[in-house]
């Protein structure tokens, strides 16, 4: 089964008048292909998954396996508190080309951590031999995927890496000591690049590469490689960013972000709304900062 590493970005999905503006996604995978990001994951958290329905989001990942044509790989968002419902989210996304799914941990419901097991085997026992990234994001989940757990998943074959997006870096050296190198480390978590794979990981889905993917593939191939050097001072360079890139929900500020940059509208679907007029002002001085507006 394929692996995921490196500067994968969780992109943005725009909208024009209430509906996907595909000209303009198109325009940002070509934008993430020409600035070395090595995956691409459409219908994550930063996709704003949760508020298009399920033919918008089988939609939108084809639009990316279209456009990129098999140069990096598709991962798919395609997880929900429901395992049936997605069971029937990966098989949407395989009918159009992804070659794998994110699938986040069960939110509001709340599973035990015997749940999240039987959870990701349903989903593998659907789907054989298909590459899963278990997702762990406690703060939006309400559910912390404990290390022991993890260890668990690694019983499963088509579970082959995870995203780990507590920030807590502890946490990294605990799943590496359990899991050594049967699952892919991903950070979750923009600010703590660097560190995390100093840890153990093996990259990141990003968020700040919707905007920089040229500075994150960068920054983890120094880390990566052992640069540590050129590694902390990109870390240290896209603080800022990472920063106000968070200041309100993902992914108000990085649409926001790409508004400005000329790449798309700034439309995002309630119950999310534009971005306050401080923080835009204070974003767009940080997009200057790196030279990534236009003039």
């Amino acid at each position: 089964m394929k692996t995921f590493q490196g500067s994968m970005t969780a992109l943005a999905t725009p909208f024009l008048n209430g509906a996907l503006d595909e000209g303009a996604f198109r325009a940002l995978v070509r934008a993430q292909l020409e600035g070395g990001t090595s995956v691409l994951l459409p219908m994550g958290t930063t996709g704003e998954a949760v508020t298009l329905d399920s033919d918008e989001r089988a939609r939108a990942i084809a639009v990316v396996v279209d456009e990129v044509k098999g140069r990096v790989p598709v991962v798919a968002g395609a997880g929900s508190n429901s395992t049936r419902e997605t069971v029937d989210s990966v098989r949407r996304a395989r009918e159009v080309g992804a070659d794998g799914a994110l699938i986040v941990t069960p939110y509001y419901n709340k599973p035990t951590q015997a749940g999240l097991v039987e959870h990701y085997r349903a989903i593998a026992k659907a789907h054989p031999g298909f590459p899963l990234i278990a997702y762990n994001v406690p703060g939006r989940t309400g559910v912390d995927l404990l290390p022991e757990t993890a260890l668990k998943l690694c019983d499963i074959p088509e579970v082959v890496a995870l995203k780990e997006a507590t920030g807590n870096l502890a946490r990294a050296v605990d799943l590496v000591e359990l899991c050594g190198d049967r699952l892919t480390l991903l950070s979750g978590d923009d600010f703590t690049v660097l560190p995390f794979i100093a840890c153990g990981g093996q990259g990141v889905i990003s968020v700040s590469s919707n905007v920089a993917p040229r500075m994150m593939a960068d920054l983890v191939a120094a880390a990566r490689g052992g640069d540590i050097a050129k590694a902390r001072a990109l870390q240290v360079r896209m603080n800022a960013l990472h920063r106000l890139l968070f200041v309100e929900s993902n992914p108000i500020p990085v649409k926001w972000a790409l508004h400005l940059m000329g790449m798309f509208g700034p439309e995002v679907r309630l119950p999310l709304v534009p971005m306050g007029e401080a923080n835009a002002a204070k974003l767009k001085d940080a997009l200057a900062h790196l030279g990534l507006l236009k003039g």
